[in-house]
């Protein structure tokens, strides 16, 4: 029988991709990754309400379960670099170099301990294994697709998982599926918050390890329109949370741009040039399995998790990628990653560190 080691978040996505498992006959290994040790403000571990619902899965699959410690590698690997980001003035995602470093390589290394063949977890995408090249592949629920999150990741990191719900096409049969085992996660919320950290007040969290101070917000000709209360807080097309009034011309406000050695938010009332782009450099782009043999490559592409797809060409350079998009997209930061599919491929991605609208737009 086949071994596989499951990443057991006390999710119903992972518990249903164990449950899966186990009916096709693997020999599962439930693991759940224990990767922050703050507690919150009535003192109990973030990760412990997990925990009990890990446990109350696996004796529901009859499956074994155990427990790793890996914060000081998410603290020192990951952590750091997302808060190192923040200070920058920049939109940095912790999930994709968690996925990378964490996921996918310290939980991988850990279950070789179990002699497992496999590793498995419950993200919505797909692996096409071809000999030594293993593609990943969008999931078959494209409003859950999570291939944005692992385009960091490697063909050779790949060979070995499974990813138990590729060919769901709605997470409502997820829930389902759990329900009529008796699962406790069926109706669990879905985390949203920060990977492994969860959701919380995160201005206030975020106030705990970079010092913020209230500064000017001006608009786009150098008039002060408002007051921020730290400009690492806001992203660019920000609409919302700036407490500017309306006045003007009564059209929304939206932040345009951060200037962080001077502590100013910059923001227009109603759309304008800066709130778009239409090329960006990527200088590390990570091609997962496949890196295209012409100079210039026709894909889709997305800036954030659970975008649309938009059509644009890749262009090779001595110095990685450059992505020029068909049509303008808007509110792209610096420190986001751009990712790029052939088809049902993810080519793979990185991180956006220059952007730009051309005139002709």
């Amino acid at each position: 029988m086949r071994r596989v080691v499951v990443g057991l978040s006390g999710g119903v996505d992972s518990s249903v991709a164990a449950m899966l498992l186990k009916e096709q006959g693997y020999d599962v290994v439930g693991l759940f990754m224990k990767n922050w040790n703050e507690t919150e403000n009535n003192g109990e571990c973030t990760a412990v309400d997990d925990f009990r619902d890990v446990r109350r899965v696996a004796d529901a699959l009859d499956i074994p379960y155990y427990v790793v410690d890996f914060s000081k590698e998410y603290y020192e690997k990951v952590f750091k670099l997302f808060i190192d980001e923040y200070k920058k003035g920049r939109t940095p995602n912790p999930d994709v170099l968690c996925n990378k470093v964490i996921k996918f390589d310290a939980f991988a290394e850990y279950a070789n301990q179990f002699d497992a063949e496999f590793i498995a977890t419950g993200h919505y995408a797909g692996v096409r294994h071809e000999e030594n090249i293993h593609h990943l592949l969008q999931s078959a629920d494209a409003n859950k697709d999570q291939t944005y999150f692992l385009n960091q990741l490697s063909s050779a990191q790949l060979s070995n998982v499974l990813f138990p719900l590729s060919d769901i096409s709605d997470k409502s049969k997820v829930r389902q599926m759990a329900e009529a085992k008796g699962l406790i996660t069926a109706n669990k919320k879905d985390s949203t918050g920060i990977c492994f950290i969860g959701e919380r007040n995160f201005r206030k969290f975020l106030s705990e390890y970079i010092p913020m101070k209230d500064g000017s917000i001006l608009d786009l000709s150098g008039k002060r329109v408002g007051t921020h209360h730290g400009v690492y807080y806001y992203t660019i097309g920000q609409r919302h949370g700036l407490g500017i009034g309306g006045g003007g011309t009564l059209e929304p406000w939206f932040v345009v741009d951060k200037d962080v050695k001077n502590n100013i938010l910059y923001v227009n009332q109603g759309e304008c040039r800066e709130l778009y782009a239409d090329m960006v450099e990527v200088p590390e782009f990570n091609f997962i399995s496949i890196v295209p043999e012409k100079q210039e490559t026709r894909v889709k592409c997305r800036i954030r998790h659970r975008q649309p797809l938009f059509d644009a060409t890749l262009v090779k350079t001595e110095n990685g990628v450059h992505l020029y998009f068909d049509k303008p997209v808007r509110g792209v930061a610096l420190g986001q990653y751009a990712v790029c599919y052939l088809n049902e491929i993810c080519l793979g991605g990185g991180v956006i560190e220059k952007k730009c609208l051309s005139e002709k737009n």
